[in-house]
């Protein structure tokens, strides 16, 4: 008897980035996507991305971020914009939950954690 797939989807995965460990978690729920991003060990600033219905054209859509928890900072915002807009684009545009702690946020840096987003992907 085969076992049945699980409700929840998630898978995760660690890499250094620069020289600095970076974990990444990724859950695939019904109505969103939860990603954590960590270089501490920790949630850190909680960030919901979300496809701006609004957007007249749809080939481009734009996303909005929000800060829910956390530092609410401009860096932030471009971080979440940089890591997430992809997920969401590539799970039907569904809204991204993102968990952000980290110690380098260089562009070098975000590229690569692109990368290890994607490995991990379960959407």
């Amino acid at each position: 008897m085969s076992s049945p797939e699980p409700i929840i989807r998630s898978r995760q995965t660690e890499k250094d980035v620069n020289g600095v460990s970076t974990q990444v978690v990724c859950t695939e729920f019904s109505n969103y996507i939860f990603i954590v991003l960590t270089q501490y060990g920790k949630i850190g600033t909680l960030i919901s991305v979300t496809p701006d219905s609004r957007s007249n054209d749809i080939s481009t859509p734009t996303f909005s971020t929000k800060v829910l928890l956390g530092k609410d900072e401009p860096l932030m915002h471009v971080c979440a914009k940089n890591l997430a807009t992809f997920v969401s684009q590539e799970a039907g545009n569904r809204p991204v939950l993102l968990g952000l702690a980290l110690k380098d946020s260089s562009i070098d840096s975000v590229k690569q954690m692109k990368e290890i987003i994607k490995s991990c992907q379960v959407w």
